[in-house]
């Protein structure tokens, strides 16, 4: 029996804003506050691209999440670890060792976001039958987006705002992940008592712990045996070569000073641009994408969205040598880029949902989309680095040079990848 008395309504909203304002914290928001602390380049991309680890290999322990209690008890308690990770960082904020003290809440926030994620994801079908999973699909994945309007947008705007009035960075930022700290210890009680209660979602007793092992190892291994792996593995870990080294440099640019090339905008001024303009149209370039996808088949449009994902780059390297002094042009200049982005990224789910066809789907997916977290680690990491090495003109020549192995490899799948025609 299925005791589900609280509506669908009540808690796919917030469960899913939940699932998407940690993610923002650690890839977005965390590159924005380390530069305004004053982080080089170098070390914001090194450091917070190592965040992208525990997505990268959560595939490996989301096994034990269906081992291991229900998840619910583990969606309640991860809100809340990530409520105390939010708080910690706060903490340490204002203290001289605040670069080590809050990375290592990063890490614990991060670990905990991804557990989260696998917890979310496997109560959203255990809660809702068929027919409300497919109604309630747009919902949660609008309210996703949201959470990067929330957290890229309304929160660094805050900041900006609080870095004015108090006149300290550090303590700006430091009520502003109070604040989060707040909203998750709140929203792990809200959902403690309106989250349902399926039948379905207990201790899965009928494997043991070496069994389930095996039973993952197995299928752990059936995905890289598919038809065509090595263009699979060239294509997911080069689609977003250019834009995983972009966006680690792209807040920095716009908030670095004009002596150091950038364009020197405030901070709640990036929020506006970066976080709600960029975000905006990165959902509309999203809807785009899926609709086009849908009329005419992903074989038809991947090479175009390619295009779209990594063309538009080159935006950034005419910032960078004319550095306009009207904030709207900036403003329009990315919109277009994450117009493009969002367009070009639906080609990149959509081929992850092609590949994970089978009798092992969810486990595939969920292995592919490690390796698109791989993707955007590794190349991130080295990004600051060479932005500093080379001055932000020629970084972005570089990024532009990197866009094009991605499309060659789509160029490749279109003609090898089997791909469906509708």
């Amino acid at each position: 029996m299925n005791d589900r008395k609280s509506s669908p309504w009540a808690w796919i909203p917030t469960l899913y804003f939940a699932e998407g304002v940690p993610y923002v914290a650690v890839m977005t928001v965390a590159v924005i506050m380390y530069k305004r602390l004053g982080l080089s380049n170098a070390e914001i991309a090194l450091c917070t691209s190592w965040l992208y680890l525990p997505w990268t290999v959560k595939p490996l322990w989301s096994p034990f999440v269906d081992l291991i209690g229900s998840k619910r008890r583990w969606i309640v308690t991860m809100q809340a670890v990530i409520g105390v990770s939010f708080a910690g960082i706060a903490f340490f904020l204002p203290t001289p060792f605040y670069v080590q003290a809050t990375l290592a809440f990063f890490w614990l926030l991060a670990f905990s976001s991804a557990t989260h994620d696998i917890a979310a994801d496997g109560f959203y079908m255990l809660g809702l039958t068929s027919a409300e999973q497919s109604f309630f699909v747009g919902i949660r994945n609008t309210c996703y987006r949201l959470a990067s309007l929330f957290g890229q947008g309304l929160l660094v705007m805050l900041a900006g705002w609080l870095e004015q009035t108090q006149g300290d960075v550090a303590l700006a930022w430091s009520l502003t992940f109070y604040l989060m700290a707040g909203l998750f210890i709140a929203l792990a009680l809200y959902h403690r008592s309106l989250l349902p209660r399926p039948a379905a979602d207990i201790r899965q007793k009928q494997l043991a712990p070496a069994e389930l092992l095996s039973h993952f190892a197995k299928t752990f291994v059936s995905f890289f045996h598919r038809p065509g792996v090595w263009l699979m593995f060239f294509f997911l870990l080069t689609y977003r070569l250019g834009e995983s080294q972009l966006a680690k440099i792209a807040s920095p640019f716009l908030l670095d000073s004009a002596a150091s090339g950038g364009l020197a905008l405030g901070t709640a001024a990036v929020g506006m641009i970066y976080g709600t303009i960029g975000v905006v149209a990165l959902l509309a370039g999203g809807i785009a994408g899926g609709m086009m996808a849908s009329r005419h088949g992903l074989r038809r449009w991947l090479l175009p969205m390619a295009l779209a994902i990594n063309l538009p780059d080159l935006l950034y390297v005419w910032l960078s040598v004319a550095r306009p002094d009207q904030v709207w042009i900036t403003a329009l200049c990315v919109a277009v880029e994450q117009l493009g982005y969002g367009f070009g990224f639906t080609g990149y789910m959509l081929y992850l949902i092609h590949i994970a066809q089978g009798p092992h789907r969810t486990a595939h997916y969920a292995i592919g989309t490690g390796f698109m977290a791989l993707g955007m680690m590794i190349p991130g990491m080295p990004a600051g680095w060479l932005q500093q090495q080379l001055g932000y003109p020629l970084f972005f020549c570089w990024v532009c040079l990197c866009t094009l192995p991605g499309i060659f490899a789509t160029w490749l799948v279109c003609r090898r990848g089997g791909l469906p025609r509708r």
